[in-house]
């Protein structure tokens, strides 16, 4: 079972989302579980359990990736797309229309992750437009 470069880069972004996550809740569990208004003992026991969950619910989509599910490659075009909703929201969250989710060096990665995720479902929608659902993207 072969991986095209499609594939290669949802995982990889994947891969790259999760390491983020790891790091966040290592150095600041409070940005994911603060809003729960927890003790500082209890924050990195939610942290590890909600990463461990969110580990856990993030393999089906990449078992999906890998065997070229056709559900999957639409569930994660759309999400992808819908990325780019994340550079307004963090924009108001800077300027204070909208709460801030965490500092503004974590509004910030929100819409840097925003910008990554359309970048990829723009790749995408090459790879449909070329050869198909999973199709290899290919700019040129």
């Amino acid at each position: 079972m072969r991986i095209n470069r499609t594939q290669c880069l949802v995982l990889a972004f994947g891969v790259a989302a999760w390491v983020s996550l790891v790091i966040i809740v290592a150095v600041a569990p409070e940005i994911l579980v603060g809003t729960l208004r927890l003790p500082p003992s209890e924050q990195r026991r939610v942290g590890a359990a909600f990463l461990l969950a969110l580990s856990a619910f993030l393999v089906l989509p990449g078992v999906g990736v890998i065997r070229a599910w056709r559900w999957t490659f639409w569930l994660i075009l759309v999400a992808f797309l819908a990325g780019l909703l994340r550079v307004p929201a963090s924009a108001l969250e800077l300027i204070g229309v909208l709460p801030a989710n965490g500092p503004t060096w974590y509004v910030l990665l929100q819409a840097g992750i925003g910008l990554v995720q359309f970048v990829i479902g723009l790749a995408m929608i090459s790879g449909l437009r070329r050869a198909g659902v999973w199709g290899a993207f290919g700019w040129r």
